[in-house]
Order: C-alpha cells, then structure tokens, then sequence
C-alpha cells in the first residue's frame, strides 16, 4: 500500500531548509536562482515575482541540470542555490527536492508559495515574466 502524497511531501520536505518569502527576497540578493513553476493562469491570477525564471515542472530538471545540453545559461553550477516557488508551496516542495536527488543540493522552495508573498506585502513585477521554453 503506498504511504500517500502526505508522506511523500514531509520526505521531501525533511531535506530542505525552506525560506519564507522575506528570507527568498534576501536569497535572491545574495545571487539565488528564482524558479516560477506556477502554470501561466495562476501566474496571471497572483502575477509574477520580479526575478523570477519561469520554467516548466515538466522540464525543471532538464533546464537546471548544469550537465544537461538542454540546461539555460543560470544552470552554472550543481552549488547554484535555487529557490522553486509555486501557488501555495506544494509542488514546489517535491520539486526542490528532486533537485537535490539530481545533485543540486543547495535547492530548496519558498514557505507557503507566491500566496504568502502576496500576504507578505511583497511587490509583484510590473515587467514581462522571463518564461524560459
């Protein structure tokens, strides 16, 4: 019987040191890689974080591999640190931790997603998103 989506999250959360949204504000100062994996209608009912790469879950790993050929130009590194952001910071979640299972060990997401942002009080970019295909 498989232990369930709960149990999967709290695994892969137990690998993470997750940031709230101030705290991935300072990250991203520092020179983290912000990573938007929301799909385009929920990023255009919250808006867009400014900074933010917006990649496809379907091909997160690809995009952020530094080994891989089909990586984008941010991918320098497998000590890059990456912060993944989602809606609610879910997804985001088991998506930071399949990046460290594929070496990238300093990725991790963003507490409560792009709606704790908001509730945060933090600013939304006025910009076009960078979507990376």
């Amino acid at each position: 019987m498989s232990p369930g989506v709960e149990a999967l999250l709290e695994q892969a959360r137990s690998g993470l040191h997750r940031l709230t949204p101030h705290e991935t504000v300072e990250a991203v100062r520092g020179g983290a890689l912000l990573v938007d994996i929301r799909t385009d209608r929920h990023r255009r009912e919250q808006g867009d974080l400014p900074g933010a790469i917006v990649i496809d879950r379907t091909v997160l790993e690809w995009r952020l591999d530094p080994a891989s050929p089909w990586r984008i130009p941010e991918a320098t590194g497998y000590d890059r640190e990456i912060v993944v952001v989602c809606r609610h910071g879910y997804s985001s979640s088991l998506a930071a931790a399949s990046l460290q299972a594929l070496g990238l060990r300093r990725a991790t997401d963003m507490i409560g997603g792009v709606q704790d942002w908001i509730t945060a009080g933090l600013p939304l970019s006025d910009g076009p998103a960078d979507v990376r295909p």
